[in-house]
């Protein structure tokens, strides 16, 4: 039997907590994959106020360097809420599988998540180069 590796810590700001379960309330039970992952993370996370979170951790609105195996594929996206994706590619909605997977995770931290359709991807963070509660942009 395959042991499963631990998940990695979790932190989220006070304010994506409450925002992502107004989200997640106010969408149909089977409205996108992993809906059940995203509902677990938040329930184990650690909530902080915006003011006190670590520097290197993926919020909402971060913008985070992040690498997906076995590929390697490396990406840089900002985690945004489903409404703010930028057709041009440059962000994920906490919606999508990957973004899920990114949301309160720390630079270094690695996570396994599940694929729509079976499977597993590992996510593994790069960088977190923009975070809002760093850069003091609380009202974001």
């Amino acid at each position: 039997m395959k042991k499963e590796a631990a998940k990695p810590k979790i932190v989220i700001s006070t304010l994506d907590a409450e925002r992502l379960e107004a989200l997640l309330t106010s969408l149909p039970a089977n409205s996108f994959p992993c809906r059940d992952e995203l509902e677990e993370e938040l329930d184990r996370a650690e909530i902080r106020d915006p003011k006190d979170m670590p520097p290197n951790v993926v919020t909402m609105n971060s913008t985070v360097r992040f690498k997906i195996a076995p590929s390697q594929e490396a990406f840089c996206l900002r985690l945004v809420y489903p409404q703010y994706v930028d057709a041009k590619g440059g962000s994920i909605s906490i919606l999508a599988p990957v973004g899920s997977a990114l949301l309160g995770l720390s630079q270094g931290d690695e996570i396994e998540w599940p694929k729509p359709g079976g499977g597993a991807l590992r996510v593994r963070i790069e960088e977190v180069t923009y975070q809002p509660e760093r850069a003091g942009d609380f009202h974001l």
